[in-house]
């Protein structure tokens, strides 16, 4: 058993750096809870109302709600009131003692609280000072809150959704906090490895538009990639792209190369439409693909889902059915690798989430400790800083520090 009575306890490649969590909702924690499962020693700071993400989603009980519950696993939650002497001196603290700080509060919050990057780094010369921002902080907006929906607006991204003839439209997950919470995450670990190569820490921000805008530009800069302008921005094959109707339910099927097209039209008795579609040429294909889809989508709806998988899979041709929100854990890869594991949360009870899905050979990812109820760990995180037991009561009664269970 792991930590806190937890199923896979274990290192991890990141087991002995110390990380001061500041983040808070879904793409700061998304970011720390990765550097938890690789084996970080992660402390969550929450202010005495707690993590906002608290309260987001399905509960069982106050402060555990199952969004909360996805993103905080590895971490100790200490409860500070950083607006008080003593709440900030332990902060302080912990910053002289840590190898980075990550944080999604605003530069100019940070710096209220006496925590911006120049105030921490005096602390701690080798820190690797983390921040998420909404919008660099070298432009106009960058004194604007951002959450995801803005972000996806702005972007570009809500406009790719919504097509050319629509309104534009949101991704139903939060991929600009779950995006910008990869970004996060690399520079933090870019960071560290350049400390160890030099010694020295270094400030790093990551803001969500500038990272959200540089991933939909990839390929849908399109002729805008060229300047003057060679075409419109946007890659069509993208925006045809579909679902595909069969005899009995839904499929993505996608030939990809023209060995595919090839591979596909003759399985589907239609050999001519290679010539016809010109499929065999990547350029023509490209051209026509409204009507290289179009093709599809009529001989799909001859055949069941299962007779098109068996064909695709021995012709190699990328396919697959779809997967429901309900059977997601049961799809026969995933139940097989065992992705949605069921551990015993102390207070919720029966918990199923998906595990570290990197693996590393030699230090293995794990799941150590359950995500923490507000102020769990504070009376530990103090003991560990040198406060005794009477002290940590006295800054409770204060109100500067919240006890377990908040």
């Amino acid at each position: 058993m792991g930590e806190s009575g937890t199923p896979n306890g274990g290192g991890g490649p990141l087991r002995g750096i110390r990380v001061l969590d500041l983040t808070a909702v879904v793409l700061g924690p998304f970011a720390t809870q990765t550097l938890g499962d690789w084996g970080a020693e992660v402390i969550k700071v929450e202010p005495p109302a707690g993590d906002l993400v608290r309260a987001s989603g399905v509960r069982k009980h106050s402060g555990m709600a199952s969004v909360f519950l996805g993103v905080n696993r590895n971490k100790r939650s200490l409860c500070l009131d950083l607006k008080t002497p003593e709440g900030a001196e332990v902060l302080r603290r912990l910053v002289a003692r840590v190898d980075a700080l990550v944080t999604n509060v605003r530069p100019a919050g940070m710096a209220r609280l006496g925590f911006g990057w120049e105030a921490c780094v005096a602390l701690n010369p080798r820190l690797v000072y983390a921040v998420a921002t909404g919008f660099g902080q070298d432009g106009p907006h960058r004194a604007r809150p951002a959450f995801d929906e803005v972000i996806q607006a702005a972007s570009g991204l809500a406009a790719v959704v919504g097509g050319e003839d629509g309104p534009p439209a949101f991704v139903p997950s939060l991929v600009a906090d779950k995006i910008t919470g990869m970004a996060l995450l690399s520079a933090v670990l870019a960071a560290l490895l350049h400390r160890e190569r030099t010694g020295e820490g270094q400030l790093v921000e990551v803001p969500m538009l500038e990272t959200l805008a540089a991933f939909v530009a990839v390929e849908h800069l399109g002729g805008a990639a060229f300047e003057p302008p060679a075409g419109p921005p946007g890659y069509e094959r993208l925006r045809q792209r579909k679902p595909v109707a069969t005899a009995d339910g839904w499929i993505t099927l996608l030939p990809y190369t023209a060995a595919h097209w090839r591979a596909f039209f003759a399985a589907a008795g239609r050999p001519e439409l290679v010539e016809t579609l010109g499929t065999d040429d990547p350029a023509t294909r490209n051209a026509n693909i409204g009507a290289v889809y179009a093709a599809l989508a009529d001989l799909a709806r001859a055949r069941p889902t299962a007779e098109w998988l068996a064909l695709c899979e021995r012709l190699d041709i990328p396919a697959t059915a779809f997967s429901t929100l309900e059977d997601l854990a049961a799809h026969p890869h995933l139940a097989a690798v065992g992705m949605f594991p069921v551990s015993e949360h102390p207070t919720e009870g029966g918990l199923r989430q998906a595990r570290p899905p990197t693996r590393f050979a030699a230090t293995p990812a794990s799941v150590r400790r359950h995500a923490p109820r507000l102020g769990e760990h504070t009376a530990e995180v103090l003991a560990e800083l040198g406060y005794d037991e009477a002290s940590i009561l006295g800054m409770a009664e204060r109100r500067a520090v919240v006890l377990g269970g908040g």
